[in-house]
């Protein structure tokens, strides 16, 4: 069995603000994911959002967590992975806000002011994976 060495065209090092945000969003996400597959009922009924929506995207958050700290805790990362979570974090935004506008779903104020925060943060800390990759080329 050969070794393969990673270059760094493929391969993102570990600095310390992409570690940091990898960490950030992996407990983030962790603690949001438990928060919304535990409390789905309360919190439909605080927000005026679909049960389910709430349990689901908690379930599905899981894996993802899981994944985001894997990544957090290795040396070096597949620069493909970090773009994979830069794009799926960015996706999530922008799906959350486009849901307030699909009509599947009518939030009360604080369950849209919920969606738009949240919104808000993934974009912010796509944005930090971001900046923690650009430094990682430089």
């Amino acid at each position: 069995m050969t070794a393969t060495h990673a270059t760094p065209a493929t391969a993102a090092a570990r600095t310390p603000l992409l570690t940091r945000v990898l960490w950030l969003d992996t407990i983030a996400t962790g603690g949001f994911a438990i928060i919304l597959a535990a409390a789905a009922a309360p919190l439909a009924d605080l927000l005026a959002l679909p049960e389910p929506l709430l349990r689901w995207a908690g379930i599905a958050l899981l894996p993802y967590a899981a994944v985001l700290g894997y990544l957090a805790g290795r040396r070096t990362r597949p620069r493909a992975a970090i773009w994979t979570l830069i794009a799926v974090n960015a996706l999530w935004a922008i799906d959350s806000i486009a849901l307030l506008f699909t009509g599947w779903v009518d939030p009360n104020p604080l369950g849209t002011a919920f969606v738009v925060v949240q919104a808000l943060a993934v974009a912010a800390i796509a944005e930090l994976q971001y900046m923690g990759l650009r430094r990682d080329a430089a």
